[in-house]
């Protein structure tokens, strides 16, 4: 038999107020990304676009660690998502980025 929920065992988990203050985090990072959306005659593309991957990471990271628990997983189990996330951003750009490379091409200046 699982030792799988066993009511004498310690289950990790965050309070209300953790969570409440990673809402509150998220809710603010959303409300820049919509600043820098709506305000793109102030910023540069480059930095708005390097601004904005930079802001959804971290929202991505937070969504993670404290709403799909993985803050209180076993290490093992983290160190194999980022390979396996780096993995697939790799075969992303191998596969899209020739694509993008030939539009550039088909662009009028």
């Amino acid at each position: 038999m699982s030792a799988h929920g066993d009511p004498g065992e310690p289950h990790a988990a965050g309070s209300i107020r953790l969570f409440t203050i990673v809402w509150v985090w998220l809710v603010a990072i959303t409300a820049i990304e919509v600043f820098l959306g709506y305000e793109t005659q102030h910023f540069s593309p480059t930095f708005m676009l390097s601004l904005l991957i930079v802001l959804s990471i971290v929202k991505a990271i937070l969504i993670v660690s404290y709403f799909m628990h993985l803050k209180y997983e076993k290490l093992s189990l983290t160190l194999l998502l980022i390979p396996s996330t780096v993995f697939c951003l790799c075969m992303i750009l191998i596969f899209f980025f020739p694509d993008s490379l030939r539009l550039l091409q088909f662009r009028t200046h």
